[in-house]
């Protein structure tokens, strides 16, 4: 690869890290859709993303942890039922023809997470989700995380702060160490071969941790968070749009 695409991908890494650790997710979505804008091969997108998202969530979950911010009895459910689905689902090779709709419909409503409005208020008391409500999510979302490479936060955080089922900074520290457990088994799942991996992946670790630590400690207070989110937003709608066509395509070819 060459260096002027490897440095865009460290500033991307960099900034898709900090904003995201910022609210306990790990970035998977953004380095997903920074590889898929600059062509990265389909079959490094996935381990790279994961290993990334191992990193970044393992800060995350270590600093939240330590803020008395993490509930086990909240996490449990949705971690016994997301572990083994992602590990399993990890392991599915996807046709390149279908990984690329099925990685755009992810990206989609990453996007959609971040461009409409949320409710990320602590106004009322938490209602935490019965046993059977959170093990059929966290199978759901594990299962999706395994065969995309995403580490589920994106998914669990919206549906989490919707349904009121823990305050904002506690579903941040769920999502933490839900993200860091399912990448942790999507990625013994997919039984990544070192040789698969990019020579640059340990620059790429250093980039997310800085901007993990940046991300966990100072948050986005000196930006503009709202504009960033949706700056990000807008990015993975374009590459959403760019997996989708090209996706698209390939299966109309195929089926010709």
């Amino acid at each position: 690869m060459d260096v002027a695409t490897v440095s865009v991908l460290c500033a991307a890494f960099f900034v898709v890290a900090a904003l995201y650790s910022s609210v306990g997710h790990a970035g998977a979505s953004g380095y997903l859709a920074t590889m898929a804008l600059l062509g990265v091969a389909p079959e490094q997108m996935k381990p790279t993303a994961l290993v990334l998202n191992i990193v970044v969530a393992g800060l995350g979950a270590w600093r939240f942890t330590r803020a008395k911010l993490f509930s086990w009895r909240l996490f449990w459910p949705f971690g016994v039922a997301t572990v083994p689905l992602a590990f399993v689902a990890g392991g599915f090779a996807l046709d390149p023809r279908a990984y690329k709709p099925l990685l755009g419909l992810v990206l989609l409503a990453a996007a959609a997470r971040l461009l409409l409005p949320s409710r990320e208020s602590d106004a009322g008391e938490p209602r935490p989700p019965t046993r059977p409500v959170a093990l059929a999510v966290g199978a759901a979302i594990g299962f999706v995380s395994g065969l995309t490479g995403t580490g589920g936060g994106i998914f669990l955080a919206p549906l989490a702060l919707f349904r009121r089922w823990a305050r904002v900074r506690e579903v941040s520290a769920l999502c933490a160490v839900f993200i860091l457990c399912t990448s942790i088994a999507g990625l013994l799942g997919h039984r990544v071969r070192v040789e698969a991996l990019p020579r640059e992946l340990p620059l790429y670790a250093v980039v997310v941790l800085l901007g993990g630590l940046l991300g966990t400690s100072l948050g986005t207070a000196r930006l503009d968070p709202g504009r960033l989110r949706r700056l990000l937003g807008v990015v993975l709608l374009i590459a959403a749009g760019k997996l989708l066509v090209e996706g698209g395509a390939a299966l109309l070819a195929g089926a010709s």
